[in-house]
């Protein structure tokens, strides 16, 4: 899963790609970086840890987001080629600037989050636009060729609808599609059409009482809205695990706002984890909701979804208070599923099979 990161120059892009993944691009508040990052970010979960914990593994592996991290945005449709660059990636992080700081002049010349949501939105359009229009001309040719097929003519058909939203400025994800219509959406790659979460980057003061309702920005954004303060959590991702915890205490966050990032980022796409366990390794898979388990063995390994006869199943709470595999076997905790089971967020699955 890939998460590209955008926002006006002076926003705090790069100190939040830093901070996810543990990155060290400069961020000279001076000096614009025009360069694309990319980097992986581990998912904090508690409940894997708690796992690790149990087996102390040889290995440990939680599920995992790639980043890239682009140049920031200029208004007025100049960094088209910076943008695609994010047209292979699942979903978007749009870094919101919600902090003052005089020696760091905002590129509008004032620090209005609403406003900046709805600019970097007019340039997601404006290069969209140029996309589909391209591609309603190549699909009208095809359309009229010997080798037209129904498919092409209901890619016209969802070109032609789509072009007069963008030319109304709509984000494409606003629009209201059916299922056929939308697995054909996101062949056309398109920028606006990109699930988007929003991170209000706060001053260290505001951290405890900003609400994103207080910034003017809409009850459908604020749905899709983390609020982070960057340089705080700059200063707690260089803590010791122990340091960290008091200084949560003291700012009265329960976990690093970072944490929420990554999970936030996870949900997104409609994500969760199973978790396979062992003396050798505790791991989290990523798959979307809904994967049924013959699919879900699949990540693991194509011989495990090819020869799949069972699964074994325990919720991982279950597994922690029963303190071993064997112990939920001997107390009728393991389940036995079938490959049309719907694996559920949490699961412990171990996949019976025979190739």
């Amino acid at each position: 899963m890939q998460l590209g990161i955008l926002g006006l120059p002076k926003a705090g892009k790069t100190t939040l790609f830093n901070i996810l993944t543990a990155a060290r691009q400069s961020t000279d508040k001076f000096a614009a970086s025009k360069e694309t990052h990319v980097a992986v970010a581990k998912v904090p979960d508690r409940r894997l840890e708690r796992l690790r914990d149990l087996y102390r593994p040889r290995r440990y592996l939680p599920a995992t987001i790639e980043y890239v991290d682009i140049p920031g945005i200029e208004k007025g449709g100049q960094s088209s080629l910076d943008l695609g660059r994010l047209r292979n990636v699942d979903a978007l992080v749009h870094v919101v600037r919600a902090f003052d700081d005089p020696e760091l002049v905002h590129p509008e010349g004032s620090v209005d989050p609403a406003r900046d949501v709805e600019l970097v939105d007019l340039e997601l359009v404006l290069a969209d636009h140029g996309v589909v229009e391209r591609r309603l001309e190549r699909l009208a040719r095809k359309a009229k060729g010997k080798l037209s097929s129904e498919e092409t003519r209901e890619r016209q058909l969802l070109a032609e609808r789509i072009l007069p939203a963008l030319e109304d400025e709509r984000p494409l994800r606003t629009l209201e599609l059916g299922a056929d219509d939308e697995k054909r959406l996101r062949g056309f790659q398109l920028l606006s059409a990109k699930p988007m979460l929003l991170v209000l980057n706060v001053g260290e003061d505001d951290l405890g009482s900003a609400t994103c309702e207080g910034f003017g920005l809409s009850e459908d954004a604020c749905r899709r809205a983390v609020i982070v303060s960057a340089p705080i959590e700059d200063e707690i991702a260089q803590l010791a695990p122990a340091e960290q915890g008091e200084l949560l205490a003291e700012l009265g966050l329960e976990e690093p706002s970072l944490d929420r990032v990554l999970r936030a980022s996870y949900e997104l796409l409609g994500l969760i984890s199973f978790f396979t366990v062992g003396d050798d390794e505790v791991r989290a898979w990523t798959i979307r909701r809904g994967t049924v388990a013959r699919d879900a063995a699949g990540t693991i390994h194509s011989d495990l979804a090819r020869g799949f006869i069972r699964a074994e199943v325990v919720g991982w709470q279950e597994l922690l208070d029963a303190g071993s595999w064997s112990a939920c076997r001997e107390r009728g905790l393991l389940r036995l599923e079938g490959k049309g089971y719907e694996v559920k967020d949490g699961d412990v699955i171990n996949v019976r099979f025979n190739v």
